[in-house]
């Protein structure tokens, strides 16, 4: 007799979303630290530096992520110069560890939040930051509390997007980290073996729970650029 819904909720390891959860926020994290950086030190280069910089780091988001996550396996391999040196030297292993998550849960989700920070200080007004510096503010000052302030509401919406990608990430995470469960085993992982094991039952409600957690990015995504919006005119 098949299970019921309350019997496949209570039996449900909850180790999939705990450790979506976390890779979700500690890619975040760093996405949104490196991608605001990345994206202010090339809004100041030439136009074919710019270009050029601009398709490398652009480059997982049109790349399949399992491509991506061979690459990275080449790269992180104990067999490879990296990944040995890294073992050698500090016993770090990144292949089939929750590291390995975290790492190609930021190289498949870093051009989300690079791709909206650009944008958005594309479109702060330079005679703000003209005239900040005709009051004598240092560039660092002016980024701070002239250029930050002003794209806050796409660096916003490009973090809430960083974090949905993260968690949902699948390809990149199974070259990489692998399916271990209780370690490296994400939702997205979850849901592809358990529906591989023909139980239909569980993968609906890891879903549902995906949907939940979908919808409630999204919101919050909506609510972002509802108030970013608030003084357009509406229809």
């Amino acid at each position: 007799m098949q299970q019921t819904l309350i019997q496949i909720i209570q039996s449900l390891d909850w180790s999939p979303l705990y450790i979506s959860l976390k890779t979700g926020i500690v890619t975040t994290a760093l996405c949104f630290v490196l991608g605001i950086l990345a994206a202010g030190w090339v809004m100041g280069r030439k136009t074919g530096v710019r270009a050029l910089v601009d398709s490398v780091l652009t480059l997982p988001m049109v790349l399949p992520p399992t491509a991506s996550g061979f690459f990275l396996l080449l790269l992180f391999s104990k067999r490879r110069p990296l990944g040995m040196y890294l073992y050698d030297h500090f016993d770090i292993k990144i292949v089939q560890t929750w590291a390995g998550c975290v790492i190609a849960a930021f190289v498949i989700s870093f051009p989300l939040m690079y791709r909206n920070a650009r944008a958005a200080f594309e479109q702060v007004d330079v005679n703000l930051i003209y005239a900040g510096r005709t009051l004598g503010m240092s560039e660092m000052t002016i980024f701070r509390k002239v250029v930050f302030p002003a794209a806050r509401p796409g660096i916003a919406s490009g973090t809430v997007l960083t974090f949905a990608r993260a968690i949902g990430e699948y390809g990149a995470t199974s070259m990489l980290a692998g399916n271990i469960p209780g370690k490296t085993g994400t939702i997205s992982q979850r849901i592809a073996m358990v529906i591989q094991n023909g139980d239909y039952m569980t993968a609906g409600v890891w879903v549902i729970i995906v949907m939940i957690i979908a919808f409630v990015i999204m919101l919050l995504m909506n609510l972002i650029t509802g108030k970013a919006g608030k003084n357009q005119v509406k229809w």
